[in-house]
């Protein structure tokens, strides 16, 4: 599981800087779909990529599995970023490599190569997305839902027992964006996988995940399961992102 305690993130001086993160504490459970909502600004960006330490946090720990991984560096962080997938929401396939290739391509980062079953590994990974057809393409000949699905298929590559979603679906059109849910929803059932999903739809949330948590300039204000948030959410943030606000009181 992952445990975030007490996480800051500060950008500039701690005493007078950008605070994106304070104490910000919360339990995620293997094999769950979590959602992390907030409003644009409220520090869901910045919690995920510390997640991944694609952002080193000012303080507090990230425990997985009992590791606190904010130290790690060379091999150790390698091997830890393996295991944690990110998927974008402007889906970062490379334009000049084919789908295969792009699926292929955490092996090349990985080992310096791609083997033979490396591309078996991944035509087979395409064909769980239903793009094997598309494997001799180019990501500007497919649309906005298929370079996501692409992308998908590339997180799952290395067999991540993390994926880490950052509004992977705000650029796409609901049919696509139906698509890409369900898709993530079946990989969390069928393999285990726990998924992460940064978003400031709650429609998303309400689709696809089991918990939520609500982040509000960098603080959590509110956390526990969909079905109770949803049912009688308690933060202000929260009751915006649901449109249970008067806006004429």
């Amino acid at each position: 599981m992952i445990q975030i305690k007490h996480l800051f993130k500060t950008y500039g001086e701690v005493d007078s800087g950008a605070h994106a993160l304070e104490d910000v504490s919360i339990d995620i459970a293997d094999g769950d779909i979590v959602g992390i909502i907030g409003m644009s600004g409220a520090g869901k960006s910045t919690l995920v990529r510390c997640i991944n330490l694609l952002e080193r946090p000012t303080s507090g720990q990230i425990v997985v599995d009992g590791q606190d991984v904010v130290g790690l560096s060379g091999a150790a962080l390698r091997a830890y970023r393996r295991r944690v997938a990110m998927i974008f929401q402007s889906f970062g396939l490379l334009s000049q490599k084919t789908v295969l290739a792009n699926v292929c391509f955490p092996y090349l980062a990985a080992t310096g190569k791609v083997t033979a079953e490396n591309r078996a590994r991944a035509l087979e990974l395409l064909d769980l997305v239903g793009l094997k057809e598309k494997a001799a393409s180019y990501p500007s000949q497919l649309s906005g839902g298929q370079q996501q699905r692409v992308a998908i298929a590339r997180a799952l590559a290395c067999e991540p027992e993390y994926i880490l979603c950052d509004e992977a679906t705000s650029a796409l059109d609901p049919a696509s964006t139906n698509t890409i849910l369900k898709l993530l929803r079946d990989i969390n059932r069928e393999t285990g996988v726990t998924v992460i999903v940064i978003t400031h739809s709650m429609g998303v949330v309400e689709k696809i995940c089991r918990n939520v948590v609500v982040l509000d300039h960098g603080r959590v204000v509110e956390q526990g399961s969909v079905a109770d948030v949803f049912a009688d959410p308690r933060s202000d943030a929260a009751k915006v992102l649901l449109e249970r606000v008067d806006w004429d009181a």
